[in-house]
């Protein structure tokens, strides 16, 4: 698989992880700004844990797994392949398939944080500003939103209206919420399959209006009062989609819920330390694992030295470690996949007793390429007849060199499955 694809789908199940712990325990508290560093520093973690590997001593057993081939079909008077499951369209056009729409999807997100802050320049350079610094405008229904270091205010507001609006906004640039916002759309533009990071970008922004409308409070405008302004504004709305907004309709539930809701204390802050189990699950989940392969031998003949010493077994002179399951570089076939079953449809015989005696079934073969792009640890993990199965090994053991598989740039080891099917016409 594409290495960046699967750098994408870790920072994906990050994200998921760091999201659980906030929806489920820090959302509702009303300490906004631990809650805003939450948020960001999730995101920012999530980019980067997926570049940190944790070896561990011991590989789980799963002996059973593997990258699946096709299956291949041998006929008792000729070989050939499943059309169905072409290797061809099921393997490699699948993935590139796949990274296609990605990279689609990436371009169109791209362009539209580009077109919308292209936008908001150019609405910074049409219009003036006032003496305040403020700047109004006509023919957006909102009331008023800032961004780029400036308020705007729409021209049909009453001056009182506008003095606590433009407080409101004010309060989203003296703490950079629009730094935040851009920072959130830039890595939408590379999650953009990832719901989750919708769900972030909204609690964001409703971290931001919970801010701004608590800071608004305590300058001496009462709760009932603001409530009313809210309302009066909030369902006459149409804003930039990067801009922080005074009257967004979709959080105006959660900000009135917000304002009057009782203060957390500072004990809240314990629920962080929930974060550290969730983490370490997914970091065991994307962790490498690997064992040396000990030679075999009998322990207490380590401690004799006999002169000259005995020679050392073949396998134990490149000692790998446990078989992958999957790599962020699959090992290559040369010609691939396609070359790969073609070269076992070709040179599989269907064995001459078990035409006799009319055998017929599915054999599936394991093989693990190693980190030489060699064939080995072959075994039959599914037989039906030892002349059958003997066959399909004999076939697996003879597969020239493949280019070796890679995690984090270096060559591993790397499992393999094939099914081989005899039938008989």
């Amino acid at each position: 698989m594409n290495p960046i694809i699967v750098y994408m789908l870790k920072a994906a199940f990050y994200l998921a992880a760091f999201y659980a712990v906030y929806s489920c325990l820090l959302s509702k508290d009303t300490l906004y700004g631990r809650n805003r560093v939450f948020i960001i520093l999730s995101v920012l973690t999530s980019l980067l844990l997926p570049f940190i590997t944790i070896h561990t001593g011991k590989p789980l057993n799963f002996s059973l797994f593997g990258k699946v081939l096709s299956e291949v079909f041998v006929t008792g008077s000729g070989i050939g392949f499943n059309t169905v499951t072409d290797p061809v369209i099921s393997g490699k056009y699948w993935a590139q398939a796949i990274w296609m729409a990605y990279l689609t999807g990436v371009v169109l997100f791209a362009v539209k944080l580009a077109i919308d802050l292209l936008e908001l320049v150019i609405l910074i350079l049409r219009q003036k500003e006032d003496e305040d610094g403020i700047i109004r405008f006509t023919g957006f229904s909102t009331a008023g939103f800032s961004a780029m270091g400036h308020v705007f205010i729409n021209s049909r507001l009453t001056d009182e209206e506008a003095v606590q609006i433009i407080r409101h906004e004010q309060n989203h640039i003296d703490r950079n919420h629009f730094s935040d916002i851009v920072f959130m759309e830039a890595v939408r533009v590379l999650q953009w399959f990832n719901p989750i990071i919708y769900l972030f970008n909204n609690s964001l922004r409703a971290v931001h209006e919970y801010q701004a409308d608590e800071e608004c409070i305590k300058s001496g405008l009462t709760v009932v009062t603001y409530q009313r302004m809210l309302l009066n504004q909030v369902f006459r709305t149409n804003f930039f989609t990067i801009t922080n907004s005074f009257s967004n309709p979709a959080l105006i539930k959660k900000r009135m819920i917000m304002m009057t809701k009782k203060r957390s204390k500072a004990m809240a802050n314990l629920k962080l330390f929930a974060l550290l189990p969730v983490v370490a699950v997914v970091m065991l989940i994307f962790s490498t694992c690997s064992e040396s392969v000990q030679p075999a031998g009998n322990p207490g003949e380590e401690l004799a030295a006999p002169p000259p010493p005995p020679p050392v077994p073949a396998a134990s002179k490149s000692a790998e470690p446990e078989p992958y399951i999957v790599v962020e570089e699959m090992p290559m076939f040369p010609g691939g996949e396609a070359a790969l079953l073609q070269f076992i449809g070709d040179n599989t015989q269907y064995p001459e007793l078990a035409l006799t005696q009319g055998v017929q079934g599915r054999v599936i073969v394991r093989f693990a390429v190693g980190s030489d792009g060699k064939v080995g640890l072959s075994s039959v993990l599914k037989g039906v007849d030892p002349a059958l199965d003997a066959e399909a090994l004999r076939v697996v053991n003879t597969l020239p060199d493949f280019r070796p598989g890679k995690q984090g740039g270096v060559a591993v080891p790397v499992w393999y499955m094939v099914p081989i099917t005899f039938t008989l016409k």
